[in-house]
């Protein structure tokens, strides 16, 4: 068989790759502790379950859905946005609902990129920033995120030539891996240099409920200007324990909106509209679940990020999102520590360079299982240190 050259350039995704290795290791009878994949083990809220088995019941939800989306789910989307950011949103024409950011993030690298256009994405982080490029035929390219930056990117180091072809850009705060926030003007920034260059700005805003410390997480399109030059991606995985069902959202700039429904409406066939009207259950109603969550992943960390520093590892302590990312100690890679943890723990910790080059010297912990677990994890490590 003849496949397309495009896949030659596509690495194996980072967390089927995890997922594989943890099988096999079970197979072999090993009890391993992931603390790789950002999955909550946490389930829906009850309220939110009790309203999609209503929903799956009634027969109005079992035929083919509205590709753009239902009005009460773009209605509820605004809403949420304007409660929760002060940003105001057409329902008609700024909201588009999404089968979970992962597939916008790679769709939309279809409606910017030809061959030789290139797509800056952040690095570290989300695999598929990089991945979604080259299934459209463009090229990535990485923009390191460095520490002494606070994990931003410098925006005035990019070369001309680089900035000439470039259509997009990826970015995502709070960050996944590396947990940095926002707490300054890059925002206003990076809508600036946007129009500066006509570079299409997509924000991965997936993990702006998840803060701590009582800080809370500005949406990108707060800023003035953002949605001249962008959209921003809302995902209901994290917020709501619901990574399984599938559902977000690309919101803001009505250009970009238009031109990704006309995308996905050759893609698929919109979503289960039982799934559109439990998402407005779940946006606009309490939210006690949403605090409940925080205090929850706030003691993990505090949890993770005290022992690891007992045992002379210096990890930050994020102010958002589901992840630790912590320097490997002295003498290791980044995959030759993960190995090592893997191996002599049967413990999973992804390497910092699967999110990137400069995610080199790092690897990423998420909070993502029970306290006892995580416990356990960590003495295991602390024992083969």
């Amino acid at each position: 068989m003849r496949f397309s050259r495009r896949m030659d350039g596509m690495p194996p995704y980072l967390f089927a790759e995890i997922e594989r290795k943890v099988a096999e290791k079970r197979k072999q009878g090993v009890d391993v502790i992931s603390l790789g994949i950002g999955d909550p083990d946490m389930p829906t809220p009850a309220h939110i379950v009790e309203e999609m088995q209503r929903q799956v019941a009634d027969p109005i939800n079992h035929q083919y859905p509205n590709n753009r989306g239902l009005d009460e789910f773009r209605e509820g989307m605004a809403a949420f946005y304007k409660n929760r950011f002060g940003v105001d949103l057409d329902p008609e024409t700024e909201v588009f609902p999404l089968l979970g950011a992962k597939e916008g993030i790679a769709h939309i690298c279809m409606n910017f990129l030809d061959a030789g256009d290139a797509c800056l994405g952040a690095d570290p982080g989300y695999p598929v920033y990089a991945g979604g490029p080259i299934l459209a035929g463009g090229d990535a390219v990485p923009m390191p995120l460095k520490p002494g930056l606070g994990f931003q990117p410098d925006l005035e180091a990019i070369d001309a030539a680089t900035l000439a072809r470039t259509k997009m850009l990826f970015v995502n705060y709070p960050n996944n891996p590396t947990g940095a926030v926002i707490e300054d003007d890059f925002f206003a920034r990076l809508a600036g240099f946007g129009r500066r260059h006509d570079i299409a700005i997509i924000h991965d805003n997936a993990y702006s409920e998840i803060t701590f410390d009582g800080y809370v997480a500005p949406s990108f399109l707060e800023t003035p200007g953002a949605k001249d030059v962008g959209v921003e991606f809302y995902s209901l995985s994290k917020t709501y324990n619901m990574t399984g069902w599938r559902i977000g959202a690309a919101v803001g700039n009505a250009g970009i909106i238009e031109a990704l429904w006309r995308l996905k409406t050759n893609i698929d066939s919109g979503m289960f509209q039982a799934l559109q009207r439990t998402a407005v259950t779940a946006m606009t109603g309490s939210q006690q679940s949403v605090k409940e969550m925080c205090a929850l992943y706030q003691r993990r960390r505090d949890l993770v990020v005290g022992t690891l520093r007992e045992i002379g590892i210096e990890a930050a302590s994020p102010k958002g999102t589901i992840y630790i990312w912590v320097p490997v100690p002295e003498g290791y890679t980044s995959a030759a520590f993960a190995d090592m943890v893997l191996e002599k723990c049967a413990v999973v910790v992804p390497p910092g360079s699967g999110y990137g080059p400069s995610g080199e010297g790092f690897v990423r912990i998420s909070l993502t299982a029970p306290d006892e677990r995580i416990s356990e994890a960590l003495d295991r490590i602390k024992d083969n240190l």
